[in-house]
Formats: structure tokens, C-alpha cells, sequence
């Protein structure tokens, strides 16, 4: 399976702090925004990964994170000159999908729970159709609502209802099989001129191929598009870290538990920030020994 990081667009809705600096390199509290949807890719074991920005910022991110090499995944780059859409994500990186399935996470969206790496490897490992997932919100009419019948059935997906049928929004998570590519390419914009998320998973609805994750009790779910969101999102984070010493989204921690580096590579990692409580934590990590790689998120 691929991975997609969708890190385009212009951030208008945190402006000034986006004017000169793409949304997805803003801290939140400790480390870059985008750390935490890589995280997400790494738990799942996707390990090829594609990063979609703006022309302006592609330097940035290869800055920040170069190939992957140093995290033993690989990291490629593609721009995208103006924003047209989530579904758009599957027409660009059409040619780094190949035949594979695909998961794309959006680069503003932050997830965090105990169970989340299993929930992740249950939603990579069904090969046919979509899965998505269902958070509850107590204002649905911000978000893509899905609803459902007595049987717990999907019924329906709208964008920003003005009567939501239900509470569940749709995160920024989507895992896919290959046929997605062609159902972008066929979708027709939408009113604001995007191809829109919504349509591709209604494509998948119709056909009956469409499965929703409901998340619960335990799991946390940030939208961080706005200066609200990311200062709750900052919030909970150092509390989380604070209290239980654990951090949540280092990605170096999650290459060494996944074994996609070894302990040398990790504790260089380590040394190069040595300075920091982040370089600190990740030197104390290799000096322990710690528990299986389920545990991580």
C-alpha cells in the first residue's frame, strides 16, 4: 500500500501565520504539523509515502524531511499549483500509485488512541472497495457527515449538511483499493469548483464497497485548519507527553519500534538533538527497553 500526505493549499483561514508558511510546518506543540499524519503512515506500516504541496513550499518539506532514508521509509514530493480538490490527490499521484491501494491522510489532521495501530491495520488489510472512518462531533454541520440506517448501514455522506442525519463526521483518513484513481477522474466538480472527497466515497457507497470505522470512547481526532484547533491540538498533546512521558507522533520512535532502522541508526538520530527534550526522549528510549510496537500512536 501507498501513502499520500495532502500538504497543499494556502492555510487562508490561519492567516497571517500561513502567509509566508505552508499550515503543515506550523508547530504543534513540539514538533512540525506534519509529523503527525507521517506518524499515521508509519503505524500503518506504509513505508512509500507521497507528500502533495505548493511549488513555493517543496523545498521545505525536503528541508525537513529529505527522502526518508534517515527513517527507513522512502519520501517522494509533487506539486500542486492551486488547490482543486482532496480527490485531486489520486489524479497527481496517479503514476506513484501504480496498482497499489492507496491511503491518503490530509496534513492538517492529527489522530491519537491506544488502538489506533490496530484500527489502522484493519482498515489496510481490507483489500476491496474503501474504508473510512465516523468520529462524533458536536457540530456536524462543519464537516462531511455520514448517516445510517437501524442496521448501522451507510446510507449516506454529505458535505456540510444544514440538517445533519447524524453526529459522525468523516476525518481526514481514507484508505482505498487502485480503483479510486479512475473514480477521481470521473467526478465532476463540485459548486466551489473542487473535486470533492465526498464524491469519490459516495462512488464507493453506490457500489456497495464502502466501509465505515466508527472511532469512539479513547480516540482523539484534531482538525487543526484553524488557530483554535491547533492550540487545542497543542494542549492535548503536552498534557498527553506531560503526564505520561510517552510522546505522541515521533516518527524516529516509530522507526525504531517497526524496525525499520536499528538502534545505531536511532541513536543518532538521537545525538543530532541532544539538546532538546525531544532528542533527550529519544536517547532515553534506546537506552530502555520498551514494549511491542502495538503500543506506540
Amino acid at each position: 500500500m501507498k501513502g499520500i500526505i495532502l500538504a497543499g493549499g494556502k492555510g487562508t483561514r490561519l492567516y497571517p501565520m500561513t502567509k509566508v508558511l505552508s499550515k503543515q510546518l506550523l508547530p504543534v506543540y513540539d514538533k512540525p504539523l506534519i509529523y503527525y499524519p507521517l506518524s499515521v503512515l508509519m503505524l500503518a506500516d506504509i513505508c512509500d509515502i507521497l507528500i502533495i504541496c505548493t511549488p513555493y513550499d517543496i523545498s521545505k518539506y525536503q528541508d525537513l524531511l529529505g527522502d526518508g532514508s534517515n527513517l527507513g521509509i522512502s519520501i517522494s514530493y509533487i506539486t500542486q499549483a492551486e488547490p482543486r480538490g482532496l480527490a485531486d490527490a489520486f489524479i497527481l499521484g496517479e503514476q506513484f500509485i501504480g496498482n497499489d491501494s492507496v491511503c491518503l491522510i490530509l496534513g492538517d489532521n492529527i489522530f491519537y488512541g491506544q488502538n489506533l495501530t490496530s484500527i489502522l491495520n484493519k482498515a489496510r488489510y481490507n483489500k476491496q472497495g474503501a474504508t473510512i472512518f465516523g468520529y462524533p462531533v458536536k457540530n456536524p454541520c462543519d464537516f462531511g457527515i455520514v448517516s445510517f440506517d437501524e442496521n448501522n448501514n451507510v446510507i449516506d455522506i454529505e458535505e456540510k449538511p444544514k440538517y445533519p442525519k447524524s453526529n459522525y463526521a468523516v476525518p481526514g483518513l481514507y484508505f482505498y483499493d487502485n480503483s479510486v484513481i479512475e473514480i477521481a477522474k470521473k467526478i465532476t466538480p463540485s459548486p466551489r469548483g473542487e473535486l470533492e472527497i465526498t464524491s469519490v466515497n459516495n462512488s464507493y457507497l453506490k457500489k456497495q464497497s464502502l466501509h465505515v470505522e466508527l472511532l469512539g470512547r479513547g480516540m482523539a481526532w484534531f482538525d487543526t485548519g484553524t488557530p483554535e484547533g491547533i492550540l487545542k491540538a497543542a494542549e492535548y498533546v503536552e498534557a498527553i507527553q506531560t503526564r505520561q512521558g510517552y510522546y505522541i507522533c515521533c516518527p524516529e520512535e516509530i522507526a525504531f519500534r517497526k524496525g525499520f532502522v536499528n538502534k545505531l541508526q536511532f541513536i543518532s538520530m538521537g545525538e543530532a538533538l541532544k539538546v532538546t527534550d525531544y532528542g533527550k526522549y529519544i536517547l532515553s528510549l534506546a537506552k530502555e527497553g520498551f514494549a511491542d510496537a502495538d503500543d506506540i500512536h
